[in-house]
């Protein structure tokens, strides 16, 4: 295994920019450019003695709708790891093109608050290359450690399309789980994905404007998943045990500008909840809270 230490946080913009090359015509085939194919690389990515900048943290709170608080919302470490997320990504021995990747689900667990003064370390690695029936699907794991305590991880589950499909070798941790109907309505104005993305790093073109969004194939741009889910954590905050984990899968994209509904409902197991168009019965977002 080998590691790749960062001093600070890997700037996004080269790397978005890194990101779209494979996709160019001759260039995409070039040494360096191109992606390996096959197992998912040998490296983890780490960044050690990170802390919160309360500038930023106010502004991911008010663009997730986040009431402040003492501790980090359990979406806001996600904030530190997505640069070595595109660093990984955009490395030529990861087995896909980032552009061409869709984030399907993401699972968060809370072992414990994190306070606003503490200081983390971050590690990022791929893993579990699997068949999915449309194509394959591939984690990124994420762990935050506070002393060596492991106080944060994620599983992003990214899916590549592709030939050659077939079940997936487990069930997908929310199958049979549905979207509870709600009356909470948000308003989401079509600049959306341009102040997450300022806030977050993630400046993918399906997410800034209309005209970007269409070269990608996009009616309009489309609100970050992680937005989503982050939105509807807000709205359960109150609601959040001190250790929990969050499953979450996205189904639709959210087009700009638009209105969702959310809703939830809470059992002896946990919560379920969702986020669902407006004007037709279609599903963006479905998730599930299990206290740890």
């Amino acid at each position: 295994m080998t590691t790749r230490r960062f001093e600070d946080a890997p700037s996004t913009l080269p790397l978005m920019l890194k990101a779209a090359l494979p996709a160019l015509p001759v260039v995409g085939s070039l040494p360096g450019v191109k992606h390996a194919s096959g197992a998912v690389p040998d490296l983890v990515l780490e960044r050690s003695g990170v802390g919160t900048d309360p500038a930023h943290l106010e502004r991911y709170l008010d663009v997730c709708g986040f009431p402040h608080v003492e501790h980090l919302p359990a979406t806001y470490p996600h904030m530190a790891a997505f640069g070595l997320h595109m660093a990984l990504m955009t490395d030529t021995a990861f087995p896909f093109a980032p552009m061409g990747l869709v984030h399907l689900r993401n699972r968060i667990t809370q072992h414990r608050p994190i306070g606003v003064d503490e200081v983390f370390d971050v590690s990022v690695r791929a893993a579990d290359l699997r068949p999915h029936p449309k194509g394959r699907l591939v984690d990124l794991l994420t762990a935050v450690t506070i002393d060596g305590e492991l106080v944060w991880d994620e599983v992003t589950t990214l899916f590549s399309r592709g030939r050659g499909g077939a079940p997936e070798t487990s069930p997908a941790p929310l199958e049979g789980v549905e979207a509870p109907r709600g009356v909470v309505h948000w308003r989401l104005a079509g600049d959306l994905g341009r102040r997450y993305g300022a806030v977050s790093g993630d400046r993918n073109p399906i997410h800034l404007y209309p005209v970007t969004a269409k070269a990608f194939g996009f009616p309009s741009n489309i609100a970050h998943g992680m937005w989503t889910k982050a939105r509807s954590l807000a709205g359960l905050q109150n609601r959040l045990p001190d250790a929990f984990s969050v499953d979450v899968e996205f189904k639709k994209p959210v087009l700009l500008p638009t209105t969702v509904v959310f809703g939830s409902t809470t059992g002896d197991d946990g919560t379920d909840f969702g986020v669902r168009a407006q004007k037709k019965d279609s599903t963006h977002l479905v998730g599930r809270i299990t206290p740890s």
